[in-house]
Formats: C-alpha cells, structure tokens, sequence
C-alpha cells in the first residue's frame, strides 16, 4: 500500500536520520552517566535500535533489518565517536539529550506506525506498535543508564503522548487514504513540538485522582 510513499533511497535515509538522532541521546546521556568508550556506543546503539528491534520481532520482519543493513549498526557507532570527541558542556548535556530524542521520537513513531500496519495489522495495534517503536530504545536507554524509564515518572515532562498522538496522526490518514510524504512528515514534525513544548511549558500528565499515598516521592 505504501509502496510509494518514499522512494527507498529517501526511506533509508529517514531509518538512518531516526537512529542517528537517538544514538546522539543515548550516546549524550552516556557522557552524563561518565560512561566509558564501550557503554557510550552500547547506550548509542540500545537508544537507537532497541524500539525497532522490538517492532520487528512482534511483527515477524526477521531478521531485523539491524542486523541485515550494516549502515544501522554503522550509525549509532559514528554518533557515539562524535560524542565522544564532541559532546557539549556538562551543564549543556541534558539540553542535547531531550532536543535530540524528541527528533528521534517523532521520525520513529510515524516509522513503526506505517511498518506494523505495511504488515497486516490493525490501526490500534499499529498505532501501539508505533509507540512500541518510538520509545522502546528510550526506555531501555533509562534501564542500562540505572534510571527510571521518563515515560513512567510523573515528574517528567510528557514523553509518551506527543509519540501517541504522531501515530495517531498517522493512523488517521491511513484510514482516510491521505498517508503521503507530507501527511507523514506533518505527523513526524507535530510529534516533535509537542515533545518540545512539553519540556519548554512542563506539561505533565495527572496522577491518580485524590491520591492519598503516604509512600515517599522520589
């Protein structure tokens, strides 16, 4: 069905742009942890393969095209060799981490949304496998990193819902035969700012209704 929405060539690239900007995270949010050479570019790769992974191996697209393409395991590597000559000031490190995964989270979830649903599944499920796939590395990234995933803490700005709301988008205009490069790349771009406008105005999603919990916040 998407057979011509992107060229391969502009397809590949896309994959290529979308793990690099999240090996640059996940290599950045190394550099913070004062991680070596090695967990650098082990973070760099887990950010920026691990949602994809995860999409590949429910959908059945195996192998996974990480491992079939050398320019993805190539990628996250030169992104954490950058970092690791040229990561910016500590104080400007986390700065870096949130600008660049919100561009990595907008290019994936509109990715993994249209890949899942290329192969036989369902809108929900697809949009749902779309988040799968824009922070699943994310997530993994936090685990290795000794954090708790920014997704679950309610003290974070909101990471999942402007993934959701791309692969909704996307989902939309599935429905309404209107999936095109632009349609895309508008649902890619709206993903981005609301992530951005959530770290810049620290919107957050509510907890529990009258929540009384006499456990101590973290």
């Amino acid at each position: 069905m998407f057979q011509n929405l992107f060229s391969p060539s502009v397809q590949h690239t896309l994959d290529l742009i979308g793990i690099f900007v999240f090996a640059i995270s996940g290599a950045l949010l190394a550099v913070r942890k004062n991680f070596d050479v090695f967990g650098i570019a082990v973070l760099a790769e887990v950010t920026a393969l691990g949602g994809g992974l995860f999409r590949d191996l429910i959908i059945g697209a195996v192998p996974p095209a990480a491992f079939t393409d050398l320019g993805y395991f190539v990628t996250p590597l030169l992104a954490a060799l950058l970092v690791f000559f040229l990561h910016p000031h500590v104080e400007r490190i986390q700065v870096g981490v949130n600008v660049f995964d919100a561009a990595g989270l907008g290019l994936f979830c509109v990715a993994g949304t249209t890949k899942a649903y290329e192969y036989g599944l369902g809108l929900t499920q697809s949009v749902t496998l779309g988040l799968a796939t824009a922070v699943g590395g994310g997530v993994l990234r936090d685990v290795l990193a000794n954090e708790v995933p920014s997704l679950l803490r309610w003290d974070r700005d909101l990471y999942a819902v402007p993934a959701i709301v791309g692969a909704t988008m996307v989902a939309l205009c599935i429905r309404y035969d209107a999936l095109t490069s632009f349609t895309s790349g508008l649902a890619a771009l709206t993903a981005f700012v609301l992530r951005l406008l959530a770290m810049r105005f620290h919107w957050r999603a509510p907890r529990a209704w009258n929540r009384r919990s006499t456990v101590r916040e973290e």
